[in-house]
């Protein structure tokens, strides 16, 4: 059996799945003797993508969010595939904390959910007015990170 190469044009069905398969009817190799050509199959696998990984049809991504936001909460303008949307981060939010947009991840029946997890920022002491900054809220807030700890 000798292969041929040829370039086949795919439609990839929106809201598929890591791992699915697409069958392309008569478009594999031909049969024994006389036989009709058989169907070909595609295994469907995505490339890793910058700012979101997919579990199933929900996409996961990491909010990078300043210290002032999951304080006082603050709505944030947050990147989705369907274009940016505002999601609310309510107040006393944590690094690490999840917050998830129900039916935004990849579309389907259902369509999957985003779930976003809130990464603190802290911005950095570069000059002496931020150092100032930072020295006031450590003399007024008495605020001990590890208390948690029995330190």
């Amino acid at each position: 059996m000798q292969m041929t190469r040829h370039t086949i044009n795919v439609k990839i069905p929106r809201g598929i799945k890591e791992g699915q398969q697409l069958r392309l009817k008569a478009q594999g190799a031909s049969g024994t003797g006389e036989g009709a050509k058989g169907d070909l199959y595609l295994e469907v696998h995505f490339n890793p993508h910058a700012l979101y990984r997919a579990e199933g049809r929900d996409l996961y991504m990491q909010l990078p969010v300043a210290p002032w936001e999951v304080a006082l909460g603050a709505t944030v303008s947050t990147p989705t595939p369907a274009g940016t949307v505002g999601v609310k981060i309510p107040a006393g939010s944590n690094s690490g904390n999840r917050l998830r947009l129900k039916g935004r991840g990849i579309p389907g029946s259902p369509a999957g959910d985003i779930y976003i997890t809130l990464n603190v920022v802290v911005p950095p002491a570069k000059d002496d007015a931020a150092r100032a900054l930072y020295k006031e809220m450590e003399s007024k807030l008495a605020f001990n990170p590890r208390a948690g700890l029995g330190v």
